[in-house]
């Protein structure tokens, strides 16, 4: 008879290890893959942010040697990701392009009407609209510059919108990581509520509280660990599942960012784990006997 409540109650207990551990899993998995889609839109972000920039027109009778001079002043500059020098040549040959039609022809004037021209592009830090009209004012100083040209309300409208979707999942980030954090609490007071007589038990018969602790927080940390563990492989599932069926995304992704991604999230499960364990633990050492039944 005893055999059998013996390997009933654990089984019991082997279940509830289980069951925390899985449940674990779900509330990292969700963490990370929100996580995931906030490294993505950062990536993205930058992107686009680092494909906005100026077309710095050059005034006419400017040397080449003269231009190219300023192309590599402005490339040691911080704020500026890559320059592109575009000759007079190589505008006609774009706007013949764009346009599909010789328009000097059709001008009728022998002459390259078009101006030389650097076109600027920005680092991420540095594309919004307030430093771009400082970078534009220190631009048109030199005396080579004759104009700065860029689409200023698309500018306005690239910023507002990315302010936007950052704002958006900044508060969700916080919300799951709350709904997250009482989730794994609320499991792991389940679990320890199993045993709430075996740590009454070991009080009673004179165990200090930190020796009744200390192999619970460690099986806390552990639990955490296998649980950080099959979170991250399914979320490396989901990025090889993703790279296969949008192979595009692989332009987003950033192997640092990833794995401090995941760094996060294997000491994100420990530290939750073990500190909703000594709460747990410290719950059932302070209540009374007689209030374990209920």
């Amino acid at each position: 008879m005893q055999l059998k409540e013996d390997t009933y109650y654990k089984r019991r207990m082997n279940s509830s290890y289980i069951t925390s551990v899985i449940s674990i899993t779900l509330v990292l998995f969700t963490l990370g893959f929100l996580g995931l889609l906030v490294i993505h839109a950062k990536t993205l972000s930058d992107y686009i942010k680092e494909n906005i920039g100026f077309e710095v027109i050059i005034k006419p009778g400017v040397k080449e040697a003269e231009i190219i001079h300023l192309q590599k002043q402005l490339d040691t500059r911080p704020y500026v990701k890559s320059t592109d020098y575009i000759t007079r040549k190589e505008a006609v040959r774009r706007l013949k392009a764009a346009l599909g039609a010789d328009f000097v022809d059709f001008m009728g004037n022998d002459e390259n009407p078009l101006l030389p021209s650097i076109d600027v592009r920005f680092n991420a830090r540095w594309a919004n609209n307030d430093s771009i009209q400082k970078i534009e004012q220190t631009i048109l100083a030199n005396s080579y510059v004759k104009e700065v040209y860029y689409q200023k309300s698309l500018v306005q409208v690239i910023n507002k919108n990315l302010r936007k979707i950052s704002l958006v999942l900044l508060g969700l980030s916080a919300l799951l990581l709350v709904i997250a954090t009482a989730l794994i609490n609320n499991t792991i007071r389940l679990s320890i509520y199993s045993k709430r007589f075996i740590i009454k038990s070991m009080q009673l018969v004179g165990a200090t509280k930190s020796f009744i602790r200390r192999p619970f927080i460690f099986k806390g940390i552990l639990h955490g660990v296998y649980s950080a563990f099959f979170a991250l492989l399914l979320l490396s599932i989901l990025i090889l599942v993703a790279r296969e069926n949008i192979p595009e995304l692989a332009l987003l992704e950033k192997n640092d960012l990833i794995a401090a991604l995941y760094l996060f999230v294997l000491l994100l499960g420990m530290a939750l784990s073990g500190i909703s364990t000594r709460f747990a633990v410290n719950r059932f050492l302070s209540v009374d006997t007689d209030k374990l039944y209920f």
